[in-house]
């Protein structure tokens, strides 16, 4: 029995899809005017590691994550680079694209962009003028008016009265209240814009989601999943247009992942602790920040450091060294098995990936021990269903990753395969002539580089520290 932690009720809740064995999920995706950063890295694995295991339980899944590629940071990055929106944001999102395979994403089933939904948007738009819930203000802008839908802040738990205590709100003279929010904004000189019944113009940011969400997925739908940050007021904004446009629930299950900190403060470019996943990647090996991010529960804050990137990289190091020497089939999951059965009470309780790791570590050490080929098939099957341990393993052992060279911070000390290989030859050559000094001295040298080699009864094996 799968329980998810429900944001809407604050709580856990068995999962009942709406369609028995199909799974219709929308995730609020980047908005593409830079890089991807370490936040964006956490929604693109966990709600992959959570379709991933939809998938193996048996669901059909449609999978929606959404490209906002028009708003006022797009534009305004486009106007300093002297450059059109629309070759910003395709840059963009061609890099997010690279990261996210890196990472070992699996590409959404629909992946719609906003500027697609601009006719649809108006429609919408209008649907809500007409039930009462929006209205034109005299400068083209259209708002929401919040005190038209009672259940307003039920996601955020506060009422309108602790909303507008708590939010710096600015005074506009052409809202009816300072909650209010836009669904199209009039035009501006020099930006982008699209035909209106309210003139030249644009949609706001929160209509987009309502508009992509209920075209793809139906106007009421089983999960929609998001960051924290996105609660409010974005979440909160969309149950309102949505079900003011539909007369209908919208989401049944509310899923947000924590936040992500560095170590242990806000991560923003003011304090300069602002990672992209590039710049993270540059340093480690990506199925290591995959590894990483999946070791939280994806409720929990995430504390970025080189230390727990360090910690992350030994771990999954460990679980594949188990696996080396070990010609492993490519076999399904025996969910039979006791550790299986274990995997997967973690997994449907609320997607517990830190207990579902223990698993694995229990089965690597029972690797260790009997260098069985049946568990080790299971070990790396079981690691598969979160994306995990899907490449040989002497591939992640002796990766291209290299440790910087002392006292350099852009230096670094590359060794090829071939060079490596001639070393242990020479050191073989060394320890059988009795000579140990000069064996130790080329263990020492290759470690010196990153390269740690392991003697076992098989011979010498290798991987880059």
């Amino acid at each position: 029995m799968l329980k998810l932690y429900n944001s809407l009720a604050r709580d856990k809740q068995e999962f009942v899809p709406i369609e028995p064995g199909k799974v219709r999920m929308y995730v609020c995706g980047m908005t593409v005017y830079d890089y991807c950063h370490l936040g964006h890295a956490r929604v693109l694995v966990v709600f992959d590691m959570i379709t991933r295991w939809l998938r193996a339980s048996g669901y059909e899944v449609n999978y929606v994550r959404n490209v906002t590629d028009i708003d006022d940071k797009i534009i305004r990055r486009a106007l300093e680079n002297g450059e059109p929106f629309t070759q910003l944001t395709q840059r963009f999102i061609d890099a997010m694209h690279a990261d996210s395979a890196a990472l070992g994403v699996l590409a959404p089933d629909h992946e719609p962009r906003a500027t697609e939904y601009v006719g649809k948007m108006l429609t919408m738009i209008q649907t809500l003028i007409a039930n009462g819930h929006a209205y034109a203000a005299t400068n083209g802008d259209v708002y929401y008016a919040v005190q038209s839908f009672p259940d307003y802040g039920r996601l955020s738990g506060k009422s309108l009265d602790d909303l507008r205590a708590g939010e710096r709100v600015e005074i506009d003279p052409n809202k009816r209240d300072p909650m209010d929010f836009a669904l199209w904004k009039s035009a501006k000189p020099d930006e982008p814009s699209w035909p209106s019944p309210w003139g030249a113009g644009r949609p706001g940011w929160h209509i987009e989601c309502s508009v992509m969400g209920s075209d793809l997925l139906g106007q009421h739908f089983d999960i929609h999943g998001g960051g924290q940050d996105l609660q409010f007021p974005h979440h909160e904004n969309e149950i309102a247009q949505s079900e003011g446009a539909h007369q209908c629930k919208f989401v049944n299950y509310w899923l947000h992942n924590g936040f992500v900190r560095v170590d242990d403060e806000k991560m923003s470019k003011s304090l300069g602790n602002f990672f992209t996943i590039r710049e993270v990647l540059e340093k480690y090996d990506a199925e290591v920040v995959r590894f990483f991010i999946l070791r939280a529960h994806y409720r929990s804050p995430l504390n970025y450091s080189d230390q727990h990137l360090d910690d992350a990289k030994a771990a999954l190091t460990r679980l594949y060294t188990a696996l080396r020497g070990i010609e492993v089939a490519a076999v399904p999951v025996d969910w039979s098995a006791a550790q299986a059965v274990r995997f997967k009470a973690a997994m449907d309780d609320d997607f517990n990936t830190p207990e579902a790791l223990a698993v694995l570590f229990d089965l690597a050490a029972e690797v260790n021990r009997s260098r069985s080929l049946e568990v080790a098939s299971q070990l790396k099957a079981l690691a598969g269903v979160i994306g995990l341990l899907e490449r040989p393993s002497n591939d992640f052992l002796q990766g291209k990753a290299s440790k910087q060279a002392t006292g350099s911070t852009d230096a670094f000390i590359v060794l090829n395969d071939d060079y490596i290989y001639s070393k242990i030859e020479e050191r073989l050559a060394a320890r059988k002539a009795k000579d140990f000094k000069r064996s130790d001295a080329i263990r020492d040298e290759l470690k010196a580089a990153g390269i740690i080699l392991e003697d076992g009864p098989q011979g010498t094996t290798w991987r880059r520290e």
